[in-house]
């Protein structure tokens, strides 16, 4: 059963093979690449939570109405 290898099977393995050792480490700049994206969406979720964490601790919580009458029309009241 696996003593004869047909030429789609050598293709297949030489594939393979080239993939992984061939050339210019493919596989090593593939992986930095998505190490790069994971970071830069990390970044992007921390920058997220640090703006909703400022909103947040300013006084005013979502559900409460904000005043943004101006000072000169609140004397006048």
């Amino acid at each position: 059963m696996f003593g004869r290898l047909g030429p789609l099977e050598i293709v297949l393995i030489l594939a393979v093979v080239l993939l992984l050792f061939g050339g210019r480490g493919k596989i090593s700049s593939m992986m930095s690449d998505m190490a790069k994206g994971i970071k830069s969406f990390r970044k992007g979720l921390k920058e997220n939570n640090e703006t909703d964490t400022s909103q947040t601790t300013s006084g005013a919580l979502m559900s409460e109405p904000i005043d943004v009458t101006p000072d000169k029309e609140k004397t006048k009241a």
